[in-house]
């Protein structure tokens, strides 16, 4: 059981943790970084308890696949000493930033993984909070580690990405700097040298980065990606990556019911309504996990969860409870597919409520029968999604929002494709795009 760090002195910053809490217009924000995303049912129940005593009781999933109480009251310090009770805080104060590792949901699980990223992970989170030199890290500076599996989130770029591969008959882990595992790799080492890869990286990044420099991105438009990896050899073994590339694989394996690994089993993935989560929805998926599965669940980078190790003649009475308590298992519902921020109802930056015009929308999609992914945007900063969806939203006064469809050729959110239209515009919008035959 943790007990609060001796020292809890924290540097400024805009980014919620446990031990920070932020302050929004709907109270304050506590985001809790879990270990791969997993926590077990007692730790969500414990969640569910701090959010209720000392908070609103909104718990959101983020798209880190961690958690977040809103609407913080007086009692901060309770709410904290509470969640570090429950082991869900970090080993030391500093540590708490830079717990910025993604793993697959699937970690240990998933059919199509080449190896068990978890043991490996616990070494990089463990030197993470020890030592010292990288708590001055961004508290955005992240690094994910891909073990091959299907269900991976590969559109969130990272300062540091690590995935799984073959050469040779030898288990190895390409690499990249600042972008994502579907990139071309810049290098890749012996899987028993990733541990030491990440710390070179990050060693190297805190030598070389000026103070204003605070993600990869910024170090490499002084540095090449040359000049890094020169450095980098001189600590760990680097080889090239020839032949290889990741490939992404479903976007659709986070939600219902799919095997795993171990013949008998199957992970059942559902989508809380735009992410966020009341006391009795957590509560109930907590019990689940307990009575059907092995007592634990992960949330994923889609803002949605999965309760792993379920008997297969065992899923569909999970599901059918699942969306008794009001989750989503099936993608052809459209808020199994709709990600919006917290909007104007909680952030001082958003210029509309886009977790209620997303609700409209959804219903507006369903009596047209679409399904498309969209993301809705209260500002340019795009906090719910790290990745670019196929149809964002950027909203641009109350109910009002630009339209941009995802294209490869446009940065940011893509095509521009038309301006302040209303809700009922997009969904009519969007039907007549799934409608054209030139539609892809």
């Amino acid at each position: 059981m943790n007990q609060r760090p001796l020292s809890t002195a924290l540097r400024p910053s805009a980014c919620p943790g446990l031990l920070r809490i932020v302050p929004a217009l709907d109270g304050g924000i506590c985001r809790i970084k879990l270990n791969g995303g997993s926590i077990s049912s007692d730790q969500a129940e414990a969640v569910v308890a701090a959010a209720e005593c000392f908070a609103s009781g909104v718990i959101e999933a983020t798209n880190r696949a961690n958690l977040q109480i809103r609407g913080i009251g007086n009692e901060q310090s309770a709410l904290i000493d509470n969640l570090l009770a429950a082991d869900l805080g970090p080993r030391t104060a500093g540590g708490d930033d830079v717990r910025n590792l993604m793993l697959s949901p699937g970690a240990g699980i998933d059919r199509r993984m080449l190896f068990d990223t978890r043991p490996l992970a616990g070494q990089i989170l463990a030197t993470l909070q020890s030592h010292e030199a990288f708590h001055g890290l961004s508290a955005k500076f992240a690094v994910q580690l891909d073990g091959g599996e299907d269900l991976a989130m590969l559109e969130h770029p990272h300062d540091l990405w690590l995935s799984a591969f073959a050469q040779d008959g030898e288990q190895r882990l390409a690499f990249g700097l600042a972008g994502c595992p579907t990139d071309s790799p810049v290098g890749s080492v012996a899987l028993a040298d990733g541990h030491a890869l990440v710390v070179a990286v990050l060693e190297s990044f805190l030598e070389l980065a000026r103070p204003e420099q605070t993600r990869m991105r910024h170090l490499l438009t002084e540095y090449s990606v040359e000049a890094v990896l020169l450095r980098l050899a001189e600590r760990v073994p680097l080889q090239a990556v020839v032949g290889w590339q990741r490939v992404s694989g479903s976007s659709d394996l986070h939600v219902g019911a799919h095997p795993q690994g171990k013949p008998g089993v199957v992970y059942v993935g559902a989508v809380p309504p735009l992410g966020r989560l009341d006391p009795a929805m957590l509560r109930g998926v907590a019990r689940l996990a307990r009575e059907f599965g092995d007592s634990s669940l992960r949330f994923t980078p889609w803002q949605s969860l999965l309760l792993p190790n379920v008997r297969g003649e065992n899923a569909a009475e999970v599901i059918g409870q699942l969306q008794s308590l009001g989750l989503h298992c099936e993608t052809d519902q459209p808020l199994s597919r709709l990600i919006a921020c917290t909007g104007s109802n909680g952030c001082g930056k958003g210029l509309a409520e886009t977790k209620g015009d997303a609700l409209k929308l959804a219903t507006l999609l369903r009596r047209h029968r679409q399904t498309p992914s969209v993301h809705l945007s209260g500002c340019a900063r795009s906090c719910a999604a790290a990745h670019r969806a196929p149809v964002t939203m950027l909203a641009v006064a109350p109910g009002h929002y630009d339209l941009y469809f995802r294209d490869a050729t446009q940065p940011g959110f893509g095509a521009l494709h038309a301006r302040n239209l209303t809700i009922e515009a997009v969904a009519a919008l969007l039907d007549a795009r799934s409608r054209s035959p030139l539609d892809a």
